[in-house]
């Protein structure tokens, strides 16, 4: 049976989401299916037709290119565990980032249960930070700091300059 649910889980990321394949999903996802997503609104996303939007929502922000790939799966009992890797050219909007024309991948691993041939729950796990770092969203480790001492010399050259007008109208 665990070959028959990695391969049911493989079509949802590969086919549906990677290909962009809607119509996949009717086959393999459960109307009921609830992923626990801790980045989704609400902690999770519920049913097959809010899922459908997913990925929709991916293609849109990445329209060209967007890939999803399956690196390795387990599976015991009626859980599959999957790492993933998923990305492509960012030319739309993505998690309220604007298109910034560069390419971001992200990965992860979620955790899949099958009941009766149809994924009906799962829970996420991956690097939404990192891929933000990619696409310039999020400063990278050290440029925030950089950014900050480099502000706090502009004011320190501010005052200074304010200082000596000060000196020099009297005021």
């Amino acid at each position: 049976m665990s070959v028959v649910n990695k391969a049911l889980v493989r079509r949802l990321y590969e086919e549906a989401f990677g290909q962009g394949k809607p119509e996949v999903l009717d086959e393999v996802v459960d109307p009921n299916y609830v992923c626990w997503d801790p980045n989704a609104e609400g902690g999770a996303v519920r049913g097959l037709e809010t899922l459908k939007g997913e990925i929709a929502y991916f293609h849109q922000g990445f329209p060209e290119d967007f890939f999803w790939r399956v690196e390795e799966q387990v599976a015991e009992g009626d859980k599959v565990t999957t790492r993933y890797t998923m990305g492509g050219t960012h030319q739309g909007e993505f998690f309220g980032v604007p298109a910034t024309g560069k390419r971001g991948e992200i990965s992860g691993i979620n955790i899949d249960r099958v009941e009766g041939g149809k994924v009906v729950e799962e829970w996420a796990s991956y690097d939404l930070l990192g891929g933000m770092r990619q696409l310039g969203a999020i400063p990278e480790p050290g440029q925030q700091e950089e950014a900050t001492a480099a502000e706090g010399e502009q004011q320190e050259e501010k005052g200074l300059m304010d200082k000596a007008r000060e000196k020099l109208t009297g005021q």
